[in-house]
């Protein structure tokens, strides 16, 4: 049997995340910056021009996320196609603010995402 008893909990929500922060005794001022980095969610975006997928790619990875594309976006053989958008709720919010300093087709999918986040609690 292990000394330190390793083991996966599951946190769905920002709640969850704090509420397993404070159970340890963390600092509370540390509760806020921590909970977002404990969650990761899947985001699919439906219709996304590829050249915008490639780019919502570079940003996220810069960031420590993933996006998974279709394999032959770079041959651009079709105009849209749909999503994955995958990292920690934090890195999401990152990806928010980097995606509005593009041009506004990416500024839309920067808003949708921001109205998405804001239902995770």
């Amino acid at each position: 049997m292990a000394m330190h008893n390793p083991k996966f909990i599951a946190v769905e929500s920002l709640k969850e995340a704090k509420k397993e922060i404070k159970k340890i005794g963390s600092d509370s001022k540390s509760i806020d910056i921590m909970a977002p980095k404990m969650i990761t969610k899947v985001i699919n975006l439906e219709h996304v021009v590829l050249q915008d997928a490639i780019i919502i790619k570079q940003d996220m990875l810069s960031i420590g996320g993933e996006v998974a594309i279709p394999r032959d976006a770079f041959e651009l053989k079709q105009r849209n196609a749909d999503i994955l958008v995958i990292g920690t709720i934090k890195q999401l919010q990152e990806l928010v603010g980097k995606l509005q300093r593009h041009y506004p087709r990416i500024q839309t999918i920067s808003k949708e995402l921001s109205v998405l986040l804001k239902e995770i609690g």
